[in-house]
Order: structure tokens, then sequence, then C-alpha cells
């Protein structure tokens, strides 16, 4: 049995990528320091015989006696909410959490895959955004401690790839939602989804008209799973190509939730992106990978799992 590292276990892709490992009859180790993470997400995963926990901050160094057959560096916050809040924790993990992933990576001879984002091509000038368009990221902005820290870990990846002969993966990760998500992560489908719920006006920043790309989160772990045993090394895209607008998002909300909520403008972020979406083309012909789950159905399974958050009402 194959044993694996998910750093970042208990943010919303590290729980659903562990349980799809687990279902794959692998060993999981999960590490995380629960910064962001959910501690329930860890008490659900340790029902499981074949998952163990280690309380760890990745920006330390971590000594595992264990074979270890590869690793998922997922650690860091993910939203803006959180990488706003933790600017130097997300710079950080970014770059010494990284490389001390990489570096067990190199030592235990195994393969790394790098937990990227759609945030590398910043506020982009070209629709759709392809893995060789270098992006357009405000290097001193607010967002760059996510942005330019996600393009700092892709170079360390890559020159652990040259230099060091490690087996590497990048992921481009686009939005993605579904079950788990926190209600208070500041992402888009998770706020209007919780203020529908509550009859709260929904926040919508700028005029509405940015576009977003949002994947399923079983479409978007099978698609990294997929990357994970193939031999490419990307980075690759992993999205769902189909863009909507954040206004389109917030009316379809209200009608699926059923709720009397409007909408409430305000000022746009600095540097928020006013396009995204991917060029899924590598995915879909190295990795025969397409995302399956309409925006609706993916919506309403969402939905479904905020109703049953006692802390909602």
């Amino acid at each position: 049995m194959d044993r694996i590292l998910i750093s970042g276990v208990a943010g919303f892709l590290g729980y659903h990528l562990a349980r799809l490992f687990l279902q794959e009859n692998y060993q999981v180790i999960g590490v995380d320091n629960y910064l962001t993470g959910s501690r329930k997400n860890v008490t659900d995963l340790e029902v499981h015989e074949n998952f163990s926990f280690l309380y760890h901050d990745v920006t330390k160094q971590l000594y595992l006696e264990e074979k270890i057959d590869g690793i998922l560096h997922l650690a860091c916050p993910a939203s803006p909410v959180d990488y706003l809040k933790y600017p130097l924790e997300t710079l950080r993990v970014c770059s010494v959490g990284t490389q001390n992933m990489l570096e067990i990576a190199r030592t235990k001879s195994c393969r790394f895959i790098l937990a990227s984002t759609s945030e590398v091509y910043g506020d982009p000038k070209v629709n759709p955004q392809s893995e060789d368009y270098w992006g357009n990221v405000n290097p001193i902005g607010p967002r760059s401690v996510y942005d330019e820290g996600k393009r700092y870990a892709e170079a360390l990846t890559m020159a652990y790839y040259r230099n060091q002969a490690v087996e590497i993966k990048i992921a481009r990760i686009f939005n993605t939602y579904g079950p788990r998500m926190r209600i208070e992560d500041g992402r888009v489908v998770s706020n209007f989804i919780v203020q529908a719920l509550r009859e709260e006006p929904l926040t919508v920043y700028g005029d509405g008209a940015q576009t977003r790309s949002f994947c399923y989160v079983t479409d978007e772990i099978k698609g990294i799973y997929k990357l994970f045993q193939s031999q490419f090394t990307g980075p690759v895209n992993i999205g769902n190509a189909e863009e909507t607008s954040v206004t389109t998002l917030a009316k379809l909300i209200i009608k699926l939730t059923n709720s009397k909520s409007d909408l409430y403008f305000t000022e746009l972020p600095q540097d928020d992106p006013q396009i995204r979406q991917p060029d899924i083309s590598l995915a879909q012909n190295l990795l025969g990978w397409n995302p399956e789950t309409s925006l609706e159905k993916g919506l309403l399974e969402t939905i479904e799992y905020f109703k049953g958050v006692t802390s909602l009402s």
C-alpha cells in the first residue's frame, strides 16, 4: 500500500483529497496546524484506519521515518480573507513551507505535487488563460502575498525538478466550491449561499460583471488525482472552463435557495481580477480529464451542505 503525505489536510481541498486517496487504498499522513483548517475535517478523517494526523507547521522542518511515496502540498491560506489576514504566514508557507516539503520529497525520492493557483495569472490580459501565459500580477499589491507567493512556490518547485531530480507536478487550481467550505472563508460561492440562506443582501463587489469559472470539488480532486498519477510535470490548469459573471452567480443562488435577498453592490477590492477562465486543453488531452458537474447541480449540493451547518441559523 502506497503512503502519501498531504499538507493542509484540514482545509477544504485537503480533506476531499485525503478521502479520495483513502478510497483508492492509500495510506494517508495528514499534516496541518489549523491556521485556517477545520479540526472537524481531521476528526472525520481519523475514523479511517489508514489515516494518521500530525499537528505541525510546515514552515518548521519535519522528520519522517516512514517510507513516503508522494507528497501533495496544499498548506496555505487560499481565500482573500485568509491571506490578507495572514500575509506573513502566507509568504512563509509558500516559500519555507514549500522548500521543507520539497526536501522531504528529495530525501524520500518520492513524487511531489504543488497545489498552485489561477492567481499566478493575476488580473489577466488574455482570456482564456493557458499555462504558457505569464500573467499580470501587481508584485506590491495586497494580494501579492498569495499571487507572488505561489509564483515563487512554482519557481522553487521547478528548481528542485531541474537541479535536484525531484519528480514534481504543478496543478494550477481555479475557483473550486462544494461541501466543507467554511462559512466565513470569504469566497464568493460560500458568501452568496450563506447570505441567501439568511435572507441577507448578497454582497457583489464592483459592478458584478467580472467573471469566474467554478469547478465542483469532486471534479477538481479527480483532476488533481489524475495529474498525480500521470507522468506529466505541468503546470496544468485544473478547473471548469465555463465562465460565469458574479452577478449571474448571485442571481442563480437566490433562485436555487428561494431567497428573498437582493444584491448589494460595493467597491471592488484592489487588483481583483476582471476575468478568470482556464484553458483546460492540457488536462483534457494529457490527463483525459473533464469536469462533469454542472454549476446548478454543484450549487444545489453545496446549498444542502450549508443548510445543515448549525451555526448558520
